[in-house]
């Protein structure tokens, strides 16, 4: 008998009007948005600008879907090509059904030509979104909550998830809750990711390779677990064994990756430290400018300085001038005055005389 266990939800799907909002579709989403979120930080940290991830997640994740659902469509082929399937439902990618080494191969194809474009080398963005992805993962491993799939083995255990739904071959019980030990996982990774590049300067490529390997040690035991059709390989299911061979690939890519070129690039995008000095010239242009502007203004000054002592001067010389003339009007009146006397006592004697 269990005593607690997880719910799942009743319906994968709300309805918004005509408009159908997928929990699956959601949880893909929200992953995405936290993965350049994260990335961008990250690329910023090595000297990268700001957006960049963006830009080139736009041609990494239509890459990444379209790779994660071919892994899934041919590797089940049977659920869309078998008799009484529906070919059509290969399409139908909100259903569920996305391949993470499908989505890694051909969303690196994507970054890799985001790169090119913008001519940053793939490496050293693939360590920038290493733990970005695998909090992606993390957050989209609830979309097979939503849809009632991927579980484990039946268990009693108190996290168990509880199946209500009997379509397509599903059993109502309690099983492993593999999505959750999945995306407890892949948090898990991306802590372990982010303390190693803090601590080895990880670079080259080399920090992306630990998330992979990490990511297959879990999905390893994981895949283990799950009840799932799949196809089997001396009895492993297939995803176990790719599982170990891309394992095995990542160990090796660090160990001559670390030999032939250790450290991290020094360098990430080459347009930032351009730009950097485009600006510190356009800031030592304007401040000669400034510098040019402030001595003509000074020389002006300078120039307009003896105009204003010559207007002074030239001032203070006309009003001596005109102080000067009503003295000398004054005296040209006492002459004229002292004349007219002179005359008048003149005539005088002329009269006493006749």
């Amino acid at each position: 008998m269990t005593l607690a266990f997880i719910p799942s939800p009743a319906h994968g799907v709300v309805y918004l009007g005509p408009i159908p909002l997928r929990g699956y579709a959601f949880c893909i989403i929200i992953g995405v948005f936290v993965a350049v979120w994260l990335g961008n930080k990250r690329w910023i940290a090595r000297g990268g600008r700001s957006g960049t991830v963006a830009d080139i997640a736009v041609w990494a994740v239509p890459f990444g879907l379209v790779g994660g659902r071919l892994y899934h469509v041919i590797t089940d082929y049977e659920l869309y090509f078998s008799e009484g399937r529906d070919w059509v439902d290969a399409f139908k990618i909100w259903e569920g059904g996305l391949g993470i080494w499908g989505a890694i191969a051909l969303g690196a194809v994507g970054a890799w030509i985001g790169c090119r474009r913008r001519g940053i080398p793939l490496p050293a963005y693939a360590d920038a979104i290493a733990p970005g992805i695998a909090i992606a993962q993390a957050v989209g491993r609830w979309g097979n909550w939503f849809n009632q799939e991927l579980y484990g083995r039946p268990t009693d255990l108190p996290w168990a998830l509880k199946i209500t739904s009997s379509a397509d071959g599903r059993v109502p019980g309690t099983y492993h809750p593999t999505f959750l030990y999945e995306s407890l996982w892949c948090i898990g990774v991306a802590l372990l990711v982010i303390w190693a590049d803090r601590r080895f300067k990880l670079g080259h490529g080399r920090a992306f390779a630990l998330y992979v390997a990490a990511y297959c040690v879990g999905r390893f035991w994981i895949e283990y677990m799950r009840v799932d059709d799949a196809h089997h390989i001396l009895g492993l299911r297939l995803n176990d064994w790719t599982a170990m061979g891309v394992f095995l690939l990542a160990v090796i890519y660090i160990v001559i990756s670390t030999k032939l070129r250790p450290g991290r690039e020094a360098i990430v995008e080459p347009d930032v430290g351009d730009d950097a000095k485009d600006t510190a010239a356009d800031t030592a242009e304007d401040t000669a400018k400034d510098t040019v502007e402030s001595d003509d203004d000074a020389k002006a000054g300078d120039e307009a300085e003896p105009k204003v002592k010559m207007d002074k001067a030239d001032k203070a010389e006309g009003d001596d001038v005109a102080s000067k003339e009503p003295a000398a009007s004054d005296d040209e009146a006492e002459d004229t005055s002292d004349r007219d006397e002179a005359n008048g006592e003149s005539g005088a004697a002329k009269a006493g005389k006749s």
